[in-house]
């Protein structure tokens, strides 16, 4: 335990809260700029088990903000979840990980079914809401989290206790109203700041700690902190934590979904596929240039890009029109 001396030191952890954290399984959704980071700082404090789910492959542009990946992960498309899995074995052995390449929808939810504490990592509101509807239904803590730019925002949420994230956003925000990071730009402090505020929130809950009922937000750049009290914030008519009608968890998944500011549409087949990523491969080889990993492909198109993971989902990039990414898909792997 010399390892965890110095958190052990904090009177607000001690030995009794580093054993509750010893004890606990986290999981962080999304694995980018904000996820990788969360993920590190939670293997570094002992937390006993941590789950991590990502649907996307780490690229040169991540690294300039997602300090767990290396130019080698990114030189050889490795998936951000298994990358993160591969780094953190070398910070803490002790810790138990596991990694799913996966996009979090109904099919996954077993995933999360042990954690005791949920992470956004995630960059978008309809993965977030669905993260906030399973929390709720199943009384489990969430911490909410985004950056854009030089300006970020987090929240903890207990069920129960708490108003949910619905209740600050009744309804997710139209595609192009909010600016993103391949729009705006954004710098590696403000991911810092933001993860500071979560991974902290994250303690205080599996140590027991008493929490604010408050949204943090920042701006860097100009210097700007704020929080902003939430013990008012919650709505009788909610459909989350009022109702509980739980619309995210009812909804059916959409099959195409365009990734925000990143000119790419995320393609999904109806039942979870099993690929034979060897015959696509030597298919693919007569259309165009490919590169491939023992957990992905890459067909290299005039103008675009199809990136297959075996359980049929693609990363079709060069749109952001789903019309054309669902032809491309057709023609390239199949309806």
């Amino acid at each position: 335990m010399d390892r965890y001396s110095r958190q052990q030191l904090f009177p607000p952890v001690g030995k009794e809260g580093q054993a509750k954290i010893r004890s606990a399984t986290a999981a962080v959704v999304g694995c980018g700029a904000l996820g990788s980071l969360q993920a590190e700082i939670l293997c570094r404090a002992g937390i006993g088990k941590l789950k991590i789910i990502d649907r996307d492959f780490v690229e040169p542009s991540n690294l300039q903000r997602q300090a767990l990946f290396t130019e080698s992960d990114a030189a050889n498309m490795i998936p951000k979840a298994v990358a993160a899995s591969n780094h953190l074995k070398d910070i803490n052995q002790d810790v138990t990980l596991v990694s799913e390449v996966a996009d979090l929808n109904a099919d996954q939810f077993s995933f999360l079914s042990e954690a005791d504490l949920i992470l956004d990592g995630t960059d978008n509101f309809q993965t977030r809401f669905l993260i906030n509807d399973y929390a709720w239904k199943h009384h489990k803590p969430w911490i909410y989290g985004a950056c854009v730019g030089s300006t970020g925002v987090a929240a903890a949420f207990i069920p129960d206790a708490f108003p949910c994230l619905r209740c600050i956003f009744e309804n997710e925000p139209p595609p192009g109203l909010s600016p993103t990071c391949d729009t705006a730009g954004i710098i590696w402090p403000v991911v810092g700041s933001v993860v500071a505020y979560q991974i902290a929130a994250a303690l205080k809950i599996l140590v027991n700690e008493s929490l604010q009922q408050e949204l943090f937000q920042c701006d860097l750049w100009e210097n700007h902190y704020r929080t902003v009290s939430l013990s008012k914030a919650k709505r009788p008519n909610c459909e989350t934590c009022g109702l509980h009608t739980f619309p995210s968890l009812t909804s059916k998944s959409e099959m195409e979904t365009s990734l925000c500011g990143r000119d790419a549409v995320q393609v999904k087949p109806a039942r979870k596929a099993n690929l034979d990523l060897n015959e696509i491969h030597s298919r693919w080889k007569r259309a165009g240039e490919t590169q491939r990993n023992p957990f992905l492909i890459k067909l290299i198109l005039q103008g675009n890009e199809i990136v297959l993971f075996p359980d049929g989902r693609a990363i079709i990039k060069g749109t952001a029109d789903v019309v054309r990414a669902r032809d491309l898909y057709a023609k390239y792997v199949g309806t």
